[in-house]
């Protein structure tokens, strides 16, 4: 079974965090919220309360199958002032796993210098934020291991494009129909 991290920070942006552990879970993905805090509650930016499934300094030395780093503020910059998070993006990069952001999360990989060459996508307005990077106005970007998306209202094909990433296309167009999802 595969395995996906979603790293919550306080002030995430719920939707960006909720709709990829839902569509991969679905699918038997096992995404698992992973708080990057001292407790497993971590606070949304819209005020709604999150448990996580484990600590950050819980994770197994095993690597997943990929990373998600929902958006939101404070939330990205919480999670890039987390030193072991950064690191960990790094190991994730390096052994050309997954790294997976959603709105304002891609200025994360921008910081990290991961996104030299690449083609990638951030939330309006923060396009300088991609170091590197071919900015684009797609609404999900996949260039390598290397996946982004715009923002909220982004969060269903960004789960979608992770869902074909984790458990194939047929899975995906599959899901695509059950929920309902016109694109």
């Amino acid at each position: 079974m595969k395995t996906v991290y979603i790293f919550l920070a306080e002030g995430f942006e719920e939707i960006e965090a909720i709709t990829p552990l839902d569509l991969l879970r679905r699918v038997g993905i096992d995404a698992k919220f992973v708080s990057i805090g001292k407790t497993l509650q971590v606070q949304g930016a819209h005020d709604i309360l999150f448990i996580a499934d484990i600590l950050f300094d819980e994770l197994p030395t095993t690597m997943a199958d990929g990373i998600v780093l929902p958006g939101g503020m404070p939330g990205t910059l919480n999670l890039l002032d987390h030193k072991g998070l950064c690191t960990l993006i790094q190991e994730y990069y390096n052994a050309q796993k997954y790294v997976c952001a959603i709105c304002a999360a891609p200025l994360i990989l921008g910081t990290l210098n991961l996104l030299a060459g690449k083609t990638a996508t951030i939330y309006p307005g923060m396009e300088n934020k991609l170091t590197g990077a071919m900015p684009s106005v797609s609404p999900v970007c996949a260039d390598g291991t290397i996946i982004t998306s715009r923002g909220p209202g982004t969060a269903i094909p960004f789960a979608l494009k992770l869902v074909e990433i984790f458990a194939g296309k047929e899975v995906a167009e599959r899901l695509t129909a059950d929920i309902v999802y016109q694109k």
